[in-house]
């Protein structure tokens, strides 16, 4: 595609997003005849239909949903880059709302967060632990952060954490007197430490997948938590079997004060990503976060 038609993509975007031809105009600052001529063009040369007009709305045909998908992100990106630029002239200020669960807000979050608070102190950041899958457009936060499978699709979303794995641990003591499961089935006769979801008000099951089966297991115990320190903590007191990622256990495994068992069943998943609205305009401040976050492989 040539790089004059650089402006019909974006106007394209712009109807795709606004579901309207005239509040996208509006947007654009073009007559509403004007963009239906260039989203007309534009679908000529590709040949394909993308938008599915009615009298009353505008939608996204599938290789319309596609190609929003495609080239959505990388706008955003350079648009972002452009805006981060600014930083370079302006000073960083403002508070900025992020949500995220437990584990990425200690082991991610935080010493990132930390870092860039003592850089610039013009910023303030909020980070409000949930385990909720929270609107977070409509309960105003800035950002979210979730594991990748679980985003979305209309969110701008970067890596800031490799693959991860989850790990099922006991002490050495626990394994002395009940011995170790072979597989996620013989968790049903063991001492498991459940962990409730402060958001949901649920039990968690325990996800497990080898060789592309998946397996969700609820599971029993004497002991139900809802803080992954609480969990580590009754396996290291012996109390019973519990599931945590993989680098909060770690440490413990590696000084023998941990046992890890069904390893094999924890295959990797999807690192986590920080997520937010792809219409957020970024501010120098915002942009500067999530370049701290950024994972870099």
């Amino acid at each position: 595609m040539l790089r004059e038609n650089t402006n019909d993509l974006l106007a394209f975007m712009a109807v795709a997003r606004e579901r309207s031809f005239t509040r996208a105009a509006a947007k654009l600052g073009v007559s509403r005849s004007a963009l239906s001529h260039t989203i007309r063009n534009l679908e000529e040369r590709l040949g394909l239909r993308l938008l599915a007009r009615t009298t009353r709305s505008v939608g996204l045909t599938e290789a319309g949903a596609r190609l929003l998908d495609t080239i959505a992100p990388r706008f955003d990106e350079i648009e972002a880059e452009l805006v981060a630029m600014s930083s370079l002239r302006t000073r960083p200020a403002g508070s900025i709302r992020i949500t995220a669960t437990e584990h990425p807000t200690y082991t991610i979050l935080w010493p990132r967060v930390s870092e860039l608070l003592r850089q610039y102190p013009d910023i303030k950041i909020e980070i409000v632990v949930d385990y909720g899958l929270r609107d977070i457009v409509a309960e105003r936060f800035d950002a979210g952060v979730r594991v990748g499978e679980s985003i979305a699709r209309d969110m701008i979303v970067v890596p800031i954490s490799p693959a991860l794995r989850s790990a099922v641990v006991c002490s050495p003591a626990y394994v002395a007197r009940h011995g170790v499961p072979a597989t996620p089935q013989d968790l049903t006769t063991h001492a498991c430490i459940n962990m409730r979801l402060p958001t949901h008000d649920t039990i968690f099951e325990w996800e497990f997948e080898k060789q592309g089966r998946s397996l969700n297991m609820r599971v029993d115990g004497p002991a139900v938590v809802n803080t992954l320190a609480l969990r580590l903590n009754a396996a290291l007191d012996g109390v019973g079997l519990a599931y945590m990622p993989e680098d909060y256990a770690m440490p413990h495994i590696e000084a023998g004060r941990l046992v890890r068992v069904l390893e094999d069943w924890c295959d990797p998943y999807p690192g986590y990503h920080l997520f937010y609205p792809s219409r957020r305009q970024m501010t120098p401040a915002f942009a500067l976060l999530v370049e701290a976050l950024r994972y870099r492989a």
